[in-house]
């Protein structure tokens, strides 16, 4: 057994596995609170959305010489107002508004990228660099993941009202319109962070499952968001140590471990599970 402890300490031996990981906990904090947000309020569809369609934002951040975060976050935010705006002012619902606006805007993206002569920035954007984030990238990370967590600390109670019962928020003054855009900021924060961890193509799983997780698993908003960001803790810490034991994907380790922990609360959530004993 002398062998167990390198198995399970030698990993973080290595300083890039630590910066990995707190890199990696941070984003799943906030994407963990923000799935609770996105599952109750229906807004699945729009996460898929708007991690879909940063990638435009993304290439012409790159081609211009900006900071992609920026690009991406620009984006992220087009989308989601747009899809928003299309509903309102026709007769088109608000999933087929999205569809129509994150399937343009991701060719847009695509059309782009064919510009780009080279595409190592942007293949970390696709499919993720958590073991390799460059120092840039990281403070970047780190700064939107902090920023968006100090706003929700800070508007989180009128963002709930504003989930479960938004005229009730009108009635105390604070407004529906406005709790919705710092939503939609917040989760297109979360995209940009996420997109260093997990890439475009993955970060939605971190905007859903946590709490897909969480409502299986609490009746209360709280300890909802409690299972959901331990959930994502879980799966980045997991994930990581099997991508680098094994030396395969990092980002498809984590996701592959918060679909395994799906299963598991479908299969044992105390009032919905499917192991439930049920009445003879």
């Amino acid at each position: 057994m002398s062998w167990l402890p390198s198995l399970l300490w030698g990993p973080y031996a290595q300083p890039f596995m630590l910066q990995a990981l707190a890199v990696g906990l941070l984003v799943a904090t906030l994407c963990g609170l923000l799935s609770c947000f996105v599952v109750l309020k229906g807004w699945s569809l729009m996460g898929d959305a708007v991690s879909h369609a940063i990638l435009p934002g993304v290439v012409g951040a790159y081609l211009i010489g900006i900071p992609l975060v920026l690009g991406a976050f620009a984006a992220g935010m087009a989308c989601a107002l747009m899809a928003g705006a299309v509903p309102a002012t026709s007769r088109v619902k608000e999933d087929a508004a999205l569809g129509v606006v994150f399937s343009g805007m991701l060719a847009l993206g695509l059309v782009m990228l064919t510009q780009v002569r080279s595409n190592v920035h942007l293949s970390h954007v696709l499919f993720g660099s958590i073991l390799g984030i460059e120092e840039e990238d990281l403070w970047q990370t780190l700064a939107v993941a902090g920023i968006g967590l100090a706003i929700l600390a800070i508007k989180g109670r009128d963002l709930v009202l504003f989930l479960f019962d938004p005229g009730q928020a009108r009635i105390i003054g604070a407004s529906p319109t406005t709790l919705r855009i710092i939503l939609l900021a917040l989760l297109a924060a979360a995209i940009v962070a996420g997109v260093q961890a997990v890439g475009v193509i993955l970060v939605v799983a971190l905007l859903i499952t946590p709490g897909a997780i969480g409502i299986l698993m609490a009746d209360r908003f709280g300890r909802m968001c409690a299972v959901a960001v331990g959930a994502a803790w879980i799966a980045v810490i997991i994930g990581l140590h099997v991508s680098y034991v094994a030396d395969i994907s990092p980002a498809g380790c984590i996701v592959l471990v918060l679909s395994a922990l799906f299963a598991l609360a479908l299969a044992v959530s105390p009032k919905h599970g499917l192991l439930r004993a049920r009445p003879a």
